[in-house]
């Protein structure tokens, strides 16, 4: 009598020695292809994901400049010491209410990990630093520069450091990119280093992420590069408070309830950006970059009215073609993608047909 025949035993599990052989191995072999189907299909909805959350913060990124003048006339030593203030207070606010105390508090045991995380704070503050000078000095547009030079940083630290592969067609993008470049950096006739130390600051940030991506969650490691700054954070506050004093509480109740919400303006974007470089390649980070470079340019172009030489609306333009060859390039790579995954017979292996 079989397993599946005594009565009461409460289940009706087949014993092994029903199966035929040939069956068993049938059913390994199906169970076998549809993992090799699944990874695949489940690795691709973690890139679109990334890629989401990537471009959010880029999106974002780009209304940045707007609202720092609107805090005028704060100084930037103070906004940036609010900033870091404020996004540690979120940032608590968001480990209290999503309950990731847990993990915060496991990351906090790994020296390796405490030391990836203040070395990304130090990198991010210069970046900070730099950008709200030279948005509230009226310097919007080279800012934006740096930041059509900061996806060609990033691609490169992807291919040279992490040995990232790049498709024909991205190289074209990036080739075009750089060549805008190369031709708004005629156009300004001195070296931009505001736009430089912008490209080079969030290029080794985006690198440190991708490094200790596994590891550190994006909250828990916002949270802890805004207390590695904290310090920092009260030194800015306290000489400003005792040279130019602060500017909080001195302007109405509008302008400080702008200031208070840096902290919220800083972490989102930052938290996005973390999500999406840990599930993306870094050289389609350094793509999506883009976007907010656009943006930023927009606005001291139009709106703030900041001088539009010839020679930016070259580069300008020449960004918008990079740009449509890598939207066509992401739109034919996620068509085969969703039609090229299969499994051989032959070897067992999973194949893709792109």
């Amino acid at each position: 009598m079989t397993r599946e025949s005594v009565p009461g035993d409460g289940g009706s599990a087949p014993a092994t020695g029903d199966i035929p052989a040939s069956g068993a191995a049938e059913i390994a072999g199906s169970d076998a292809a549809h993992l090799a189907r699944e990874a695949p299909a489940e690795a691709a909805r973690e890139r679109l994901v990334g890629g989401i959350f990537a471009f959010s913060a880029y999106f974002l990124w780009g209304f940045l400049p707007l609202y720092f003048i609107l805090l005028a006339p704060i100084t930037g030593w103070e906004l940036v010491g609010w900033r870091i203030l404020l996004s540690l207070v979120f940032c608590i606010f968001l480990l209290t209410v999503m309950r990731a105390w847990r993990p915060f508090l496991a990351i906090v045991r790994q020296p390796r990990l405490l030391g990836w995380t203040a070395l990304a704070g130090a990198v991010i503050y210069v970046n900070w630093q730099v950008f709200i000078l030279a948005t509230l000095s009226g310097h919007v547009i080279e800012t934006s520069l740096g930041y059509f030079i900061n996806p060609i940083a990033t691609v490169l630290l992807g291919v040279l450091v992490l040995r990232e592969r790049l498709r024909l067609t991205q190289w074209i993008a990036i080739a075009i990119a750089g060549i805008a470049v190369i031709v708004t950096i005629v156009g300004y006739g001195t070296v931009p280093w505001v736009a430089l130390t912008l490209a080079a600051s969030f290029s080794i940030y985006g690198l440190i992420k991708k490094r200790i991506g596994p590891s550190v969650d994006a909250v828990s490691g916002l949270t802890l590069e805004s207390a590695w700054l904290t310090p920092l954070a009260i030194v800015l506050l306290v000489v400003t408070s005792l040279t130019t004093g602060l500017s909080v509480g001195a302007y109405g109740f509008w302008h400080a309830v702008l200031v208070s919400l840096a902290g919220a303006a800083t972490a989102v974007p930052l938290l996005l950006f973390a999500a999406g470089a840990r599930r993306v390649p870094l050289t389609v980070v350094g793509l999506l970059q883009f976007i907010a470079p656009i943006m930023q340019f927009i606005t001291g172009a139009w709106i703030l009215g900041e001088p539009m030489p010839p020679e930016r609306w070259v580069g300008f333009a020449l960004v918008w073609v990079a740009l449509a060859v890598l939207t066509v390039d992401s739109v034919v790579f996620a068509r085969r993608a969703r039609g090229g995954v299969g499994y051989s017979p032959r070897n067992g292996r999973v194949f893709l047909s792109f």
